[in-house]
């Protein structure tokens, strides 16, 4: 057998073996993929959720609508509970660790438009990119198996149909990035299963870089100072209560200097109860205390 009939085959075998298991998320211009992964529970990324209820639709072409049973919008990870049927599951035991050059296949059905199956190699591990919010994604696994718009939440797989990872990012061209299968990935689908969405402390403000916060304080005339510029405020949120506005220069967290938004992230996990932030306004520096949320 040739190096392309070998090819050839693993495809058609894959597709044959797990594309069942593989469904569409949404439709139209709001549209992802996702797995089976129980009887009434498919995996899929947050990040392709768009309020309480989803559209699935499976391979034989039936669509029902679902709603989520757990999201972890930090891990890029949601649970969707939907009438599964008859659709197989795909184990989340999964293969061992794949190296880089190993072959691996990935599989999708954008916004439930037709299974696709592309193959590529391991291009790196233990990489890392921002989630939906902001925070670090770490320890994911590189390929460059070609993906469609809308085939984030889809499996990657061995040329055997073990499952290596859930698609989730694109990077750069012709590169993506998957959440990597085995123990940590199946225990936080299983507690989001289980309804037990991850609470993490939050300060309710969108967040502006340490060059951007720089750039606009050179632009209106005041020195330039290292921080996080806060560019919005949840109303109500802690960081609301507390009296920080728009405009606010974040400097340090708990005597932490703060250079980047992993700073800040790191000492939101540290800290219990509150929060103690320097803050530039203007050229005023203060100290304030915020009571912390946990979503």
């Amino acid at each position: 057998m040739t190096t392309i009939e070998g090819l050839q085959e693993a495809v058609a075998r894959v597709a044959e073996s797990v594309g069942p298991s593989v469904v569409g998320i949404g439709h139209r211009w709001a549209r992802g993929s996702g797995v089976v992964i129980a009887p009434g529970r498919v995996l899929t990324n947050a990040h392709n959720l768009r309020g309480e209820g989803v559209a699935v639709t499976f391979a034989d072409g039936r669509t029902e609508r679902g709603r989520p049973a757990g999201v972890d919008l930090d891990g890029d990870l949601a649970v969707i509970e939907v009438d599964t049927a008859e659709a197989p599951a795909l184990s989340l035991n999964g293969a061992s660790a794949p190296s880089i050059g190993k072959a691996v296949l990935a599989l999708s059905n954008p916004g439930g438009l037709g299974l696709r199956v592309t193959f590529g190699l391991v291009s790196g591990t233990e990489r890392s990119f921002r989630g939906p919010r902001g925070r670090r994604i770490t320890g994911t696994l590189e390929h460059t198996a070609p993906l469609l718009p809308g085939s984030s939440g889809g499996p990657v797989v061995d040329p055997d149909g073990h499952l290596l990872g859930i698609n989730t990012n694109r990077l750069g061209e012709g590169f993506y990035l998957a959440i990597p299968a085995g123990d940590p990935l199946r225990e936080r689908v299983d507690a989001l299963g289980r309804g037990e969405t991850p609470q993490r402390r939050r300060l309710g403000v969108a967040i502006a870089s340490g060059q951007v916060a720089r750039g606009l304080r050179r632009a209106v005339g005041l020195p330039e100072v290292d921080g996080l510029l806060v560019r919005g405020v949840e109303e109500g949120g802690p960081a609301d209560r507390a009296g920080l506005e728009e405009g606010d220069l974040l400097i340090a967290a708990n005597e932490r200097e703060l250079h980047s938004f992993d700073d800040l992230a790191e000492a939101l996990e540290s800290s219990t109860g509150a929060i103690e932030l320097r803050v530039l306004r203007g050229t005023e520096e203060r100290t304030v205390s915020v009571e912390l949320n946990e979503t």
